[in-house]
């Protein structure tokens, strides 16, 4: 390929990328300045206070990685626990505590017709600390994964002090963030995911 036909093939990228974004297409990083503006829009963002909407958008992002971490988590449980305790997995591994108020979590849920619903999965309805206490409870299923109980026991204490900021519109500080990436980071190269 000669410079022409390389600077030819970059330009065709750029232009590409550069009409994928205008097309409201969603990264995980917030690209799609449109889509943003759009929901901003249909929640009647402008009719809320700089004062207080500045500072949530930039707990967003934080939000963002803490709802992704707990959907992952849910993942790697729901995956490890099929593969060792096949279709009954959510009746013979999960306790019956955190059971019971999962299934009735989607009950009432599922009686609020015009409201979308978490999913389907029942460990949708799983509260975040719960998830712990499955992974604890099957622990045998989870120690070649993971590296000790007790570590397993600080990201999720650690993740979930900040959450419960982040869930009840309060702003953590930079020293919050930066420990959320830490942790985060150690739990992916653990896990791998």
């Amino acid at each position: 390929m000669n410079s022409q036909e390389l600077y030819s093939f970059v330009f065709r990228g750029l232009l590409a990328e550069e009409a994928l974004d205008k097309t409201s297409r969603i990264s995980k990083y917030g690209k799609s300045e449109a889509l943003d503006k759009e929901i901003a829009k249909k929640c009647s963002l402008e009719l809320l206070s700089d004062d207080f909407a500045i500072p949530a958008r930039r707990m967003a992002t934080v939000y963002t990685v803490i709802a992704a971490f707990e959907n992952s988590v849910r993942d790697l449980v729901t995956k490890k626990l099929l593969e060792v305790g096949g279709a009954n997995w959510w009746q013979d591994c999960v306790p019956e505590g955190i059971r019971t108020r999962a299934e009735s979590r989607k009950s009432e849920e599922e009686k609020i017709l015009w409201h979308s619903a978490r999913g389907q999965a029942l460990i949708n309805y799983v509260e975040f600390g719960n998830l712990l206490g499955i992974i604890k409870c099957n622990w045998a299923h989870f120690e070649d994964l993971l590296q000790s109980q007790e570590w397993v026991h600080y990201i999720f204490e650690t993740l979930e002090r900040s959450r419960n900021v982040i869930m009840h519109s309060g702003k953590l500080s930079l020293s919050d963030v930066e420990r959320i990436g830490s942790v985060v980071r150690d739990w992916v190269k653990q896990t791998g995911g």
